[in-house]
């Protein structure tokens, strides 16, 4: 018999492609976005919203600019915001005031005035030394600094390359978080800094 005869032919069918898990509908990618930065602790980005419900960046990206308009025609009290490179259900802020007025109700831990000054050079100035916060301030910063530390509001950025190379300071990301910035571009002037700071730091407990 010749080679092509005695090869065996086989019966067994080719393998079926896998079935792939049905497309999501916008709407219920938009739900479940929804739901994961209502619970979230801090804000949280498109990418990982993305790897969490199983879409692309893109995908979720869309979805979560159709929910803020949704959230816009409705015209409540909340809103969903870019925070720190993330998204997060805030309070709108036409109703700060109204906000505030309910916060300081509440027990919270404050920030003395000394570190509420402190972060405020901090934040304008960064990075900043000791020495440098202590030229503008007038006064001794280290029982601030420490605080803001402790609070996680500032962190450190390194030597400056300078005598005695002192410490340099800047805003952490809690900072953004806390006073709902995106990036330190949208700080507000210095005037109107304090005001923010009330609401957002009555927040914290």
């Amino acid at each position: 018999m010749s080679e092509i005869e005695t090869e065996e032919i086989s019966t067994e069918q080719p393998d079926e492609p896998a079935s792939e898990a049905p497309a999501r509908s916008a709407a219920l990618v938009m739900a479940i976005a929804e739901a994961i930065i209502f619970v979230s602790d801090e804000p949280i980005t498109s990418k990982i919203l993305g790897e969490i419900i199983g879409e692309d960046k893109q995908t979720v990206q869309a979805a979560i600019e159709e929910l803020q308009k949704e959230y816009e025609e409705r015209s409540g009290g909340l809103q969903i915001r870019e925070i720190a490179g993330g998204w997060q259900l805030a309070t709108r802020t036409e109703y700060h005031e109204e906000v505030r007025k309910f916060l300081k109700t509440r027990p919270s831990a404050k920030l003395s005035l000394a570190a509420l000054e402190t972060l405020s050079v901090i934040a304008y100035k960064q990075p900043v030394t000791v020495p440098e916060i202590l030229e503008i301030r007038g006064v001794q910063s280290a029982s601030a600094i420490k605080t803001l530390l402790e609070k996680r509001l500032i962190v450190t950025k390194g030597h400056k390359e300078t005598v005695g190379r002192p410490m340099q300071y800047g805003t952490s990301k809690d900072f953004l978080i806390q006073f709902g910035l995106n990036d330190l571009s949208d700080l507000p002037s210095i005037e109107d800094f304090e005001d923010l700071s009330i609401t957002a730091l009555d927040q914290q407990q």
